[in-house]
């Protein structure tokens, strides 16, 4: 399928998507949201094992196109924030893991696409910022995905001094998995996403969706919905078969998606 802001290539069951608009620092303007989520729901359906997210240019993401916002009337922001909010569940929703691969600034919605990945990997010069609370647009929606990664104290310090962070604070603080030498970041990120999806890509599948719907349940539902799905899983054909294998002290042998 040909994307005009987004360059899709598929090798050994990981696909990389890349935003493509350098020249427009990969804002995320209307058009390429909707382009990135439909990228997103076909590799979903695909037999891709994992995915990278990663940009070209100067910039990984400077967030919304303000060109969206201009002179836009209520109920024309409200779409624009709904698309956006179902490219960011797309990322969730969609089966394989995704790891953002951050080479530079991510920047407001750039910042919550990072936070909204599964997993994130960053060049040691990348930042991160979300910078509405120095400007006249406090970044709402960006802070939902921050502050779940970061926690209350460290998002709301993000949101109200609009003050970037650099790779290594945001490792520290969880918004991303690990800082790396830019000259490494791509093997870097090959390496994880190559065993994040070592296993049962069915299990895997199971494990992210549940992951999900109870990490924000109080502990007790959190419990109860999870021993519902372990037990589910357990009686499962890929389950047994990693148990078998286990016993009988060879390789599993899962079928392909």
């Amino acid at each position: 399928m040909h994307y005009e802001h987004l360059l899709v290539t598929t090798e050994a069951a990981i696909t990389t998507v890349t935003l493509n608009r350098p020249e427009k620092r990969n804002a995320l303007a209307l058009d390429v949201m909707l382009e990135l989520t439909q990228a997103l729901q076909a590799i979903a359906r695909s037999d891709a094992l994992g995915v990278i997210l990663a940009a070209n240019g100067p910039v990984f993401s400077a967030g919304h196109n303000f060109a969206d916002m201009a002179g836009a009337s209520l109920q024309q922001a409200r779409e624009l924030f709904a698309v956006c909010t179902a490219m960011m569940d797309t990322v969730q929703a969609m089966p394989q893991p995704v790891v953002a691969r951050v080479h530079a600034l991510a920047t407001a919605a750039g910042c919550q696409l990072v936070a909204t990945c599964d997993l994130a990997v960053a060049a040691d010069t990348a930042s991160f910022a979300i910078p509405g609370g120095k400007a006249g647009l406090f970044c709402h929606t960006p802070l939902v995905a921050v502050a779940r990664s970061i926690g209350r104290k460290r998002a709301l310090e993000m949101a109200m001094t609009g003050d970037p962070i650099d790779a290594a604070t945001a490792a520290d603080w969880g918004l991303i998995n690990k800082a790396v030498p830019a000259q490494t970041l791509e093997a870097a990120t090959l390496d994880l996403i190559q065993r994040a999806t070592r296993g049962s890509a069915a299990s895997k599948a199971l494990g992210k969706q549940g992951f999900y719907q109870q990490i924000d349940l109080p502990q007790a539902q959190a419990y109860a919905f999870a021993v519902e799905r372990m037990a589910s899983a357990a009686v499962s054909g890929d389950a047994q078969e990693g148990i078998a294998a286990f016993l009988e002290k060879r390789a599993a042998r899962y079928p392909t998606p």
